[in-house]
């Protein structure tokens, strides 16, 4: 019997470490998730959050830090001050100099100091470079706080190539076990996503159509509207195809795409998430130049404002400019197996694009007949589209007889589901649950070391062909859908990208 916890039991008492505490995942994120949680009575009394930084601050100053975090991240009818004074009070702040052992030894002195201290689940979330994640687990495991018990949280990206995924993989495989580390990738925390999940195998009426026979292409996009902004340091060491593709969107390819598993819970997910990453066609150096375009946004107008050019962001931010890092990337792969076989699944991401938006699009195939001659109007074929943010929802596109005499007049129409009206409850942060899940021991929506190398394999070949061709990225104005390119793509299959108005 699967050992999954309860979506509703408490965590138990825990100490949740957050090293890069002061940083901007932490302030932003981590910190007003887990604020809500508290809200709705979710941590236990004695849990404590610890925050460990290079930064001087003592208790007080990382507490003055957080409130004003909350004030901006937390919406001002959620903010009760018995509930802030309240969790506030279980911050503690410790700044470490990692090369000082005097200062892991006080980490280790903070964790030990409360009653029972071994009844505790240690939690450490390192929100820090990945080049640090060996080094601080060993250091964990030098001064004796790494027990049975402990968990060890891993912000993306895993690495920047199969080797290296494999050394941070290894690194802190010698001090954790796989049970004990938790990969995360918010996109699969997302209310819309897990849904995706119950509407494929809670309900009788899409299973059967949902194979080769019946759908004619599947559309995966992410889109930002903003820059590199504070990142272009590392965005430009990592490209549009490491920071989402890798990640992100094949993990939204593998929840379209993975065969129903037994029941869900902790393995059985990953293992069908895992066969849909090994059964991905292989890209090679002809598929690579055929099947893929990079772009990279130059100057342009967003929702009306005029915007700078990636290598003038990048310069901002104490960069060059001069590399060929992609802002931009389509592609278009296909799953080979007895269910996808032949169905094209097209993935797109970009930054400073015309509009933000996280979406799959299941386009399902034309009726193989007409049957209504002289029909007046225009049919589409019947879509599935669901909205992974910012507005989660679905719908689901149909043709229908538009009302009136006089012979048929056919028009699409929508059934919509808003999650926000349908459930008139706060949608939680992607991060609220996932630090639930940590804090339960719960790693069914967290990436497992064999995906992340799985990822890598099928990724490193398109990296590799676009570092031997040296060919530029193709331009796209700020505030635009991407390079023409991107729409070629889909228009010499006789396919367009869909949009959700559409």
């Amino acid at each position: 019997m699967d050992p999954t916890p309860a979506p509703h039991a408490l965590p138990e008492v825990c100490d949740f470490t957050v090293f890069g505490g002061t940083g901007d995942l932490a302030l932003r994120k981590l910190l007003p998730s887990l604020y809500h949680r508290d809200l709705e009575g979710q941590l236990p009394a004695d849990t404590r959050i610890l925050g460990v930084s290079v930064s001087p601050l003592d208790d007080d100053g990382w507490r003055d830090a957080v409130r004003s975090a909350l004030t901006t991240h937390v919406p001002r009818g959620d903010l009760h001050e018995e509930v802030v004074a309240r969790f506030t009070a279980r911050l503690r702040h410790l700044p470490l100099d990692a090369q000082d052992p005097d200062d892991w030894h006080r980490l280790h002195a903070l964790l030990k100091d409360r009653p029972r201290a071994e009844d505790a689940v240690r939690v450490f979330y390192l929100a820090v470079a990945p080049r640090l994640f060996g080094s601080i687990c060993q250091r964990l495991d030098e001064i004796g706080v790494v027990d049975d018990r402990a968990r060890v949280v891993l912000e993306k990206p895993i690495g920047h190539d199969l080797a290296s995924a494999r050394e941070v993989n290894e690194s802190v495989g010698r001090v954790f076990a796989e049970s004990q580390i938790f990969r995360i990738d918010h996109y699969l925390g997302k209310e819309s996503v897990q849904n995706l999940l119950v509407t494929r195998f809670a309900n009788t009426f899409l299973e059967p159509l949902w194979n080769s026979r019946w759908v004619d292409h599947v559309q995966i996009t992410v889109s930002e509207t903003v820059g590199v902004g504070g990142r272009g340091a590392y965005y430009d060491n990592a490209g549009a195809l490491r920071d989402m593709v890798q990640n992100h969107l094949l993990q939204l390819l593998c929840l379209v795409a993975m065969e129903p598993p037994t029941y869900v819970g902790r393995e059985t997910v990953r293992d069908e998430k895992l066969k849909v990453l090994q059964a991905l066609k292989p890209m090679r150096e002809e598929d690579v130049d055929r099947d893929t375009v990079r772009g990279r946004y130059v100057a342009g107008l967003v929702d009306g404002a005029a915007v700078p050019s990636y290598s003038d962001d990048l310069k901002a931010t104490g960069g060059q400019g001069g590399s060929l890092t992609e802002t931009f990337v389509a592609l278009k792969t296909e799953v080979q197996n007895w269910r996808w076989a032949g169905v094209p699944f097209y993935l797109r991401t970009g930054k400073r694009m015309d509009r933000r938006i996280s979406e799959i699009v299941v386009v399902f195939k034309e009726p193989p007949h007409s049957m209504f001659p002289g029909a007046e109007g225009i049919t589409t074929p019947n879509r599935l589209h669901i909205q992974v943010q910012p507005d989660e929802g679905m719908k689901l596109h149909l043709t229908a007889k538009e009302p009136g005499p006089g012979g048929y007049r056919l028009r699409p129409v929508s059934l919509d589901l808003s999650y926000a009206t349908a459930f008139q409850v706060r949608l939680p942060d992607a991060y609220e649950r996932l630090l639930m899940d940590v804090m339960k021991g719960n790693p069914t929506l967290f990436m497992r070391r064999d995906e992340v190398e799985a990822a890598w394999t099928w990724t490193e070949p398109i990296l590799n062909r676009w570092a031997a061709a040296a060919e530029r990225p193709k331009r796209y104005p700020a505030g635009t859908p991407g390079p023409t390119a991107a729409a070629m793509l889909l228009e010499r299959d006789g396919r367009t990208w869909q949009e959700l108005d559409q």
